[in-house]
């Protein structure tokens, strides 16, 4: 474990001291905390995004059929 240094300004501190009493955990665990949610959410976002990409493609409709027209699919005359 290494010790870090952070510099915040006074709002903040004020909240992420009140955030970690409200834990009944110490400042350090608390930011601590927050880092690695961050980090593994954003691993498992650049996790999904691989995963999607990877997959095969595959085409939006049948081969031969039409895709709709703009007016298809805003036929707003149907609606009245």
């Amino acid at each position: 474990m290494r010790n870090v240094t952070v510099s915040l300004d006074d709002e903040t501190a004020r909240w992420a001291r009140i955030e970690a009493a409200r834990r009944d955990t110490s400042l350090s665990r608390f930011l601590g905390d927050l880092l690695r949610e961050r980090m593994r959410r954003e691993e498992r976002y650049e996790e999904g995004i691989h995963a999607f990409l990877a997959r095969p493609r595959r085409a939006l409709s049948d081969p031969g059929e039409r895709y709709p027209t703009r007016e298809d699919l805003h036929d707003r005359d149907a609606v009245r």
